[in-house]
Formats: structure tokens, C-alpha cells, sequence
């Protein structure tokens, strides 16, 4: 066995790629199916760990925080670490990490009951979007545009139930300008950026947005790298908006969300860089 690994549960073409990369750097590396890897917190399940570094892959964010939890158990460092997936896998968390940081994010609001949400939602304005704090590819996220609509999404959430439908997490809904911007940031380097562009009001490219090439400004670079290091990620994307109405320090831009586990397969033919290949050496740089 190798002293790398890769985790993952489903081979979709960013994997691919990333194998691609690790084969074409030649160092040896395990491919680690999730599903079936066991482990035992005892001699033998120690030596069923040979790896000092695994990079995390899982589509499933349960299923990748849970074995990045036992891999540490064993002393591997996993890229990304735990508690990275816990801030970045929950947006009130990542939220919170980033106010705590003095880094802008879009005007947000978190209630615990339907009733309280509505009062909320209210002060607030619409057009409002709910969202929820687990989640990707822009599934289950609403734009509410009068009480209307809030009394109705509310109320489903009620009904359906769960402690996860009982947070109800808002942001202002962003004048943008038919697109967002994804920075990668790998070892705390803004490495490319692209834009996702969409006539509809969300622009992820699992929705059918167009990716494209974005520059890579000073204000850019900064902010993604500031947003990396406020969640202490490693291998990481972030999701950025540009806010005509805004006034900071990176001329209006502000973020929506943080990916650790970030796909890349529509973003190294349009920037010209090969993300996997820098995501296979940072990884080989942190190896004994």
C-alpha cells in the first residue's frame, strides 16, 4: 500500500481526472472506495492504515466527514481535515466563521421556529432567499418574493419536519449580474477562478449555468484566500458575488459559500489550469 490515498464513493469525471493527474506525477497512491472500507479502533485496525495523507473525495458529506473522523483517529491527515467539512458542509457555520473574520457575505438571518422565520423574513425584505444549511448544487433554495411565498415555503417546512427544517436560514437576495464568480484556492493559493453565468437567478453550473473564464484580480485572490484561511481550508473553492450595492474593501464582492470537496471538471479546460495536478502535488507536499 501507498503512504496517499484517495477517498471516494463515486467516480464522476472530476475523480477521473484527478487519477489522471496522480498517475501522470508518479508516486504511488491507493484508490480507497469508501463503502467498503473498514476499520476497527484496535492493533489490527491500525495496521489496516497505511496512509499518512488521504485526500477526501465523497460525494456523500456524511459519509466523507465520518471517515475523515476515523482516519484521524489513526493519525492520517486528511485534506480536508474534519472540522473543515464541518464549518464548509453547514452555511449558518461557514456563515459564522466568516462574520467572525470580518469578511463580507450577503445580508443573513437565522430563526429557529416557522412564525419567528416570518418575522424575520419581513424586517428583512424581499425578495429574500431560504435556503437550507446543508445542501449543494442550489437543490431545496427558494426565492421569496412577497409574504405570500414565505407563508407557503414556511409552512411546508413545518410539516415536513426534521431538525434540519427547523432552522430557517435567509440572505438577501444579491443584484448580480447573471452570474457568480467560483475562486479555487489550493495550499492558500488563488489558483483560477471562473465565472457561471445563467439567465436564471441561480447560477450553478449543476443548473445549467456556462462556466467561463474569470481573471483573477488582486481583490479576487485576497478575499478567496481570507475566506480559505477563516475555515482553515486546504483544498478549497469559493463562491463569490459581485454586489453592485456593496462597498468594501474588494470592490463590492461577497461570499456565498465555501466548497470542500470541490468539483473542478468544467473549470481546467476554461482556465488553463490543471487543478487536479495542483491538488495531486499540494497533497504529495504534505506527505513524511
Amino acid at each position: 500500500m501507498a503512504e496517499l490515498a484517495v477517498l471516494y464513493d463515486r467516480i464522476r469525471p472530476d475523480e477521473k481526472m484527478l487519477f489522471e493527474a496522480l498517475d501522470g506525477l508518479g508516486v504511488p497512491y491507493d484508490k480507497v472506495y469508501v463503502p467498503q472500507l473498514k476499520l476497527t479502533f484496535d492493533d489490527h485496525g491500525a495496521a489496516q492504515v497505511p496512509w499518512s495523507v488521504a485526500l477526501e473525495r465523497c460525494v456523500s458529506q456524511t459519509r466523507g466527514h465520518a471517515v475523515t473522523r476515523a482516519l484521524e483517529g489513526f493519525g492520517v491527515q486528511v485534506i480536508n481535515p474534519a472540522h473543515v467539512i464541518e464549518l464548509c458542509g453547514d452555511k449558518l457555520a461557514t456563515n459564522a466563521a466568516l462574520h467572525s473574520a470580518g469578511l463580507p457575505t450577503p445580508r443573513t438571518g437565522v430563526a429557529f421556529d416557522g412564525d419567528t422565520a416570518l418575522e424575520l423574513i419581513e424586517e428583512m425584505g424581499y425578495p429574500i432567499v431560504l435556503k437550507p444549511t446543508v445542501g449543494s448544487w442550489g437543490r431545496m433554495v427558494s426565492r421569496l418574493n412577497d409574504r405570500a411565498a414565505a407563508e407557503a415555503v414556511i409552512e411546508h417546512k413545518e410539516v415536513l419536519g426534521g431538525p434540519a427544517h427547523g432552522v430557517f436560514y435567509v440572505q438577501a437576495l444579491v443584484d448580480k449580474p447573471q452570474r457568480d464568480i467560483r475562486a479555487f484556492v489550493v495550499g492558500g493559493v488563488c489558483i483560477g477562478a471562473i465565472y457561471r453565468t445563467s439567465a436564471h437567478w441561480i447560477t450553478n453550473t449543476a443548473r445549467g449555468a456556462t462556466a467561463s473564464n474569470c481573471p483573477v484580480t488582486p481583490e479576487i485572490a485576497d478575499l478567496a484566500v481570507r475566506a480559505a484561511t477563516a475555515v482553515q481550508g486546504q483544498i478549497v473553492a469559493i463562491d463569490l458575488v459581485e454586489d453592485p450595492h456593496a462597498s468594501n474593501a474588494w470592490g463590492g464582492l461577497t461570499i456565498i459559500e465555501i466548497n470542500h470537496t470541490m468539483e473542478f471538471k468544467n473549470s481546467v479546460s476554461t482556465t488553463g489550469v490543471n487543478i487536479p495536478r495542483t491538488m495531486g502535488e499540494y497533497a504529495i507536499s504534505q506527505l513524511r
